[in-house]
């Protein structure tokens, strides 16, 4: 499978709303205040890129409060832990077997987040 988040001059289209959503977010939380920075916390298992993201920041920031605001973004691994073993582990899917024993009983713990973290208002 190819994708497209990573291919030079294409972006998603859910990336775009996805950042457009941010941004009223961020407003609404902002009460008229101008915003100097966000946060997001964006998983690995999320299934948005954070590249795209960074790249429609800029155009769906202006001419809001959060023109010329920094965007930081904290990328957050993929965990599980298996409910066999107890084992706690990367996961590089969400459909994937325990790193230890091999089962199929995985909850995941981290790595579907997609949530603003924090906003930085004069």
């Amino acid at each position: 499978m190819h994708d497209r988040s990573l291919v030079p001059g294409v972006i998603q289209m859910h990336e775009l709303a996805i950042t457009q959503n941010i941004v009223d977010i961020c407003e609404n939380h902002a009460a008229g205040r101008r915003v100097r920075s966000v946060s997001l916390a964006i998983g690995d298992l999320s299934g948005v890129a954070s590249e795209a993201v960074e790249f429609c920041f800029e155009a769906c920031s202006r001419d809001t409060l959060l023109e010329g605001a920094r965007l930081l973004i904290d990328r957050i691994p993929a965990r599980a832990r298996c409910r066999n073993c107890g084992a706690r582990f990367a996961i590089p899917a969400n459909y994937a077997t325990c790193a230890v024993c091999g089962g199929y009983q995985v909850d995941i713990l981290s790595g579907k987040e997609l949530r603003v973290k924090e906003l930085e208002v004069e």
